[in-house]
């Protein structure tokens, strides 16, 4: 399907030669493919072994938190996506950098939003992959004593993955987001409804997870997690919700999804249909429960290691027949093959149109566009192979969450930009260099309890305060800060500013809209640069 989706609906005139044909679909996909696109693209196959490992290991706070931030995030996806992609439509911005970039007039500015999507994508990518390696591991597959024979599976998958993304663009995933959604639905239901029957029912399953979430843990003197949220928990939840619903919409591969919908309305319908992943995403979580009742245990291959990334696959091949847990297990890896290929495409973009094309090759024409970032999405997905093969399973994880911190920083340059002019530039540069430095830093100062590594956590006290809460939260609010106060000084002090190249008619552009057609009409020309 992958291969086949080069010929699916087609590129005009202009073939798959230009990023808005490769990159965004032709920027034409309607709200049916839309909703699987975005529904791939959002809940990928980490959140399909994360979050219920994260209910199995470490309680509510670290896994249910998912929940309601899908929750959360889409009204904020109806009132601000809309708006960027009007923006994007009638400027022809590819990239939520190449918005910034027109909106501030500043290349420093457009390169620190366009660096840090590339950079918190790369351990995104990294963590599909880890998805389709539980997979593997629980069957059995590879050989601890060999890391090649080890990872070879792992390898094939990613030979696949760059062959069909390099052929087709953001048309592959589409495709194949159809498929990845009928299987996790089926594969979730059918267990949500039959393993509480198989294991005493819910009330014997949250007593048993209630049991070892209060059972102390022998190696770190403390109990795993909070079963349920208490009053010394409610800050850190309610902001690790808060803070991940306002990032999501800030990477790149959420934006790139929102820019290839042919309509405005077409964004705001599916923020209205998508909650429905999130009850989806509620059962799923529940089975870290359902697998702490069932006693299963997530072994490496070694026979020793216990890898909560393990549990749902798990928890799969020991309760159902072969052939349904294959299908399980399949969802699951088809579901890290839709997000990565999103996400290794809108860092090739990033790189196209904000590094290459900025700094580089000023006069790139849509074709040359095309070619390079192609290239750079096989660089991306071969960077996050690596990724996955140097290093655990547990640096993955730990760079995800940082990247979470970083892709934060640049919501006050990109959602106040959708808003007003008022800020200047070197202040939302200040900003975000702020935010950026106070994140890392504080994020490095969390220690695993039971590792002793650095980065072992996302959640830290409020500086002068005991209160814990989400480090992207507070870097956030400084980022904030800093940038509102030297906005009024470099005002103050007459400071130049960029010039902004957007009109106030430009954010509630549609497909209709005279600008928009003329704009489509200029895009398939593979002679020269967009204008």
């Amino acid at each position: 399907m992958g291969f086949y989706a080069a010929r699916w609906r087609g590129g005009g005139t202009d073939g798959l030669h230009s990023l808005d044909e490769w990159g965004l679909g032709g920027r034409k996909f309607g709200s049916w493919i839309t909703w699987f696109l975005l529904g791939g693209d959002l809940y990928t196959a980490y959140t399909f072994v994360a979050v219920p490992a994260a209910m199995w290991a470490a309680g509510s706070v670290s896994g249910f938190f998912a929940v309601p931030y899908t929750i959360v995030l889409y009204p904020i996806v109806f009132l601000l996506m809309a708006r960027l992609w009007s923006v994007s439509k009638r400027h022809g911005f590819v990239t939520t950098a190449d918005f910034v970039g027109g909106r501030y007039g500043s290349r420093p500015l457009s390169l620190a939003i366009a660096l840090t999507g590339i950079i918190a994508t790369m351990p995104y990518i990294a963590l599909q992959l880890v998805g389709i390696k539980s997979v593997l591991t629980v069957l059995g597959v590879g050989s601890p004593g060999n890391w090649f024979l080890n990872d070879l599976p792992l390898i094939v998958a990613f030979v696949v993955l760059a062959a069909y993304t390099y052929t087709s663009g953001l048309r592959a995933p589409a495709m194949i987001a159809v498929v990845k959604d009928v299987l996790i639905y089926l594969a979730v239901i059918v267990a949500i409804i039959y393993l509480p029957s198989k294991f005493g029912g819910w009330d014997h399953i949250f007593g048993a997870a209630q049991e070892k979430m209060t059972t102390v843990n022998p190696a770190t003197g403390k109990v795993p997690g909070p079963f349920i949220p208490g009053a010394d928990s409610y800050a850190a939840y309610a902001t690790l919700a808060l803070g991940s619903a306002m990032a999501l919409f800030m990477y790149p591969h959420s934006i790139t999804g929102v820019l290839a919908t042919k309509s405005r309305n077409t964004i705001r319908k599916n923020a209205a249909v998508l909650p429905l992943y999130s009850l989806v995403l509620g059962f799923l979580a529940l089975l870290g429960y359902v697998a702490i009742a069932a006693g299963t245990r997530p072994v490496e291959l070694n026979g020793t290691t216990i890898n909560p990334q393990l549990v749902v696959p798990q928890l799969f091949l020991d309760n159902f027949p072969s052939w349904f847990a294959g299908v399980a297990l399949a969802a699951i890896a088809v579901g890290a093959l839709v997000p990565a290929a999103i996400m290794s495409i809108a860092a090739a973009n990033l790189f196209t149109r904000n590094i290459y094309r900025d700094f580089f090759v000023k006069d790139a024409t849509p074709r040359q566009e095309a070619k390079v970032s192609k290239l750079a999405s096989l660089v991306v997905k071969f960077g996050a192979l690596i990724f996955v093969i140097g290093l655990d399973a547990s640096a993955a994880i730990n760079m995800q969450l940082l990247g979470g911190i970083w892709i934060l920083q640049t919501f006050p340059a990109i959602v106040a930009g959708l808003y007003t002019r008022w800020f200047h530039k070197w202040a939302l540069f200040a900003g975000w260099a702020v935010g950026i430095v106070y994140g890392t830093w504080t994020a490095y100062s969390v220690v695993n309890p039971v590792t002793h590594a650095h980065f072992g956590g996302s959640i830290a006290a409020i500086p002068g305060t005991s209160t814990k809460v989400y480090i992207a939260i507070t870097a956030f609010v400084l980022n904030a800060v800093v940038a509102a106060v030297l906005t009024l000084i470099l005002r103050a002090a007459k400071v130049p500013d960029g010039k902004d190249i957007t009109k106030a008619s430009d954010f509630g552009a549609n497909e209709d809209d005279p600008e928009v057609t003329a704009f489509a009409a200029r895009s398939v020309d593979t002679t020269g640069p967009v204008v």
